[in-house]
């Protein structure tokens, strides 16, 4: 083993990207574990997401699934394991990844205008140009008449609609998310997961994405991840062929989602019980 040691006062060195041979994943999770002190969040995880697909995480609340997405944005590194991007090592953020949350993340005291400029000024771009992007972008999405209006002159879905143009505008190749959706009511949830899937395959950008939503799930993947409870790890992979746009009433889809409504009670019951106990209530 090479051990650098590192002078009093002086900075650690961060480790280089490592070049690693992936075909054509757009990321790559190589058996990793991530803990936090002494509780691991997930552990052993191996994904490969081609580039170009929708693919959506599931599994019970704990079981790990935004620390991945952390990890592929670079924000956490890996206790143990690998993660790369586009065949290199992810060893803090890239211009070439955007993260959305749940909450739209917009500055207040800013326009939309000005919101949806501010990722193409931090590129460089000069300020008219960037504003004048921004204001072509907003047009497409039907909000050309609130450019100069600051977010909370929008309703719920109009400032995630923002947050989405805001992180397509720079043409990130890989796009994460972290239930973009599960504060909008389900008409506003369809009409953005619409504009979603629309904006994704002009882009040709590579989604992941953590949705509870069984139902968006179905509509949006190419492929389905599933997460037993925590500590969490793959149980399964599925792939979802329909074409788009998708039928609720597919009998396809409706045998996977039953799949997934059992997976999800089994592991949540897991979490809550131990192994003697799961067995004296299946007795009764």
């Amino acid at each position: 083993m090479n051990v650098r040691l590192t002078a009093p006062g002086e900075a650690p060195a961060m480790p280089a990207a490592r070049t690693v041979a992936t075909s054509n994943a757009a990321v790559e999770f190589g058996r990793v574990t991530k803990s936090f002190g002494d509780v691991t969040a997930i552990e052993d995880v191996s994904l490969r997401v081609p580039a170009g697909e929708f693919t959506v995480l599931i599994g019970p609340s704990g079981c790990g699934k935004s620390t991945l997405l952390s990890l592929a944005a670079g924000l956490e590194a890996p206790t143990e394991g690998f993660v790369t991007a586009h065949g290199r090592e992810v060893t803090g953020p890239s211009r070439d990844t955007a993260l959305i949350f749940q909450q739209h993340n917009l500055f207040p005291w800013m326009t939309t205008e000005a919101n949806v400029a501010y990722g193409l000024r931090s590129r460089g771009m000069a300020r008219r140009e960037a504003l004048a992007r921004a204001r072509e972008l907003l047009a497409k999405v039907g909000l050309s008449d609130f450019a100069k209006k600051p977010p909370t002159a929008l309703s719920g879905g109009m400032r995630q609609r923002v947050a989405l143009v805001r992180a397509f505008a720079t043409e990130p190749t890989l796009l994460l998310m972290d239930e973009p959706f599960g504060a909008l009511d389900h008409q506003t949830r369809k009409i953005m997961q619409a504009y979603l899937l629309s904006t994704w395959r002009d882009s040709g950008a590579t989604v992941v994405m953590v949705t509870h939503d069984l139902d968006e799930a179905l509509m949006l993947a190419d492929r389905l991840v599933l997460f037993t409870g925590q500590p969490g790890r793959i149980a399964e992979t599925l792939d979802i062929a329909a074409p788009r746009p998708r039928s609720r009433d597919d009998p396809g889809l409706r045998e996977i989602g039953t799949r997934l409504e059992r997976h999800l009670a089994a592991a949540a019951e897991a979490a809550e019980f131990t192994e003697a106990e799961r067995a004296r209530l299946a007795s009764r």
